[in-house]
């Protein structure tokens, strides 16, 4: 395997709205209402980009697509 073939194969670790939008089902505007509404996690900026952690969305789902506030305090629990 080369290096190229090697780093295509990795999942991303952070992912922009539209992705995270297409994996949560919903559309890229529905996504950045909710994220305004606080009902999606934090995201962290790279620069100029705003992205999220795709870890940190398949957690979310599993725990039931909790609103901000409680799952900010739910993945502290979690992980201190």
């Amino acid at each position: 395997m080369t290096d190229s073939t090697a780093i295509a194969s990795v999942a991303p670790m952070l992912v922009d709205a539209l992705t995270a939008a297409k994996l949560c089902g919903v559309s890229r505007a529905g996504w950045w209402a909710m994220h305004s509404q606080g009902r999606v996690p934090l995201p962290v900026r790279l620069g100029r980009r705003t992205l999220w952690r795709a870890a940190d969305l398949a957690d979310w789902t599993a725990a039931g697509c909790p609103a901000r506030d409680r799952w900010e305090s739910m993945r502290k629990a979690v992980r201190p």
